[in-house]
């Protein structure tokens, strides 16, 4: 099983490997608002996996464009 990730380092998890500009505090009001990666629950922590972290970066990316004429 993969390591779990504590919120800032989730956040700083995105940055990395996905270059979203994302906080701790964003992902904290995800859930809450328009949902956000899948989490789990350690006590009173919250966690994420890395596999559900690129899940959900992959799930916000467009298809691949050539033109800004091809958006939907």
């Amino acid at each position: 099983m993969a390591k779990e990730l504590g919120r800032r380092e989730a956040a700083q998890y995105l940055t990395t490997e996905h270059g979203l500009q994302v906080t701790w505090t964003y992902l904290q009001n995800l859930p809450a608002t328009v949902g956000g990666p899948r989490y789990r629950r350690f006590g009173r922590e919250t966690v994420y996996l890395p596999e559900d972290l690129d899940e959900w970066a992959e799930s916000r990316l467009s298809p691949p464009r050539y033109s800004t004429s091809e958006a939907a």
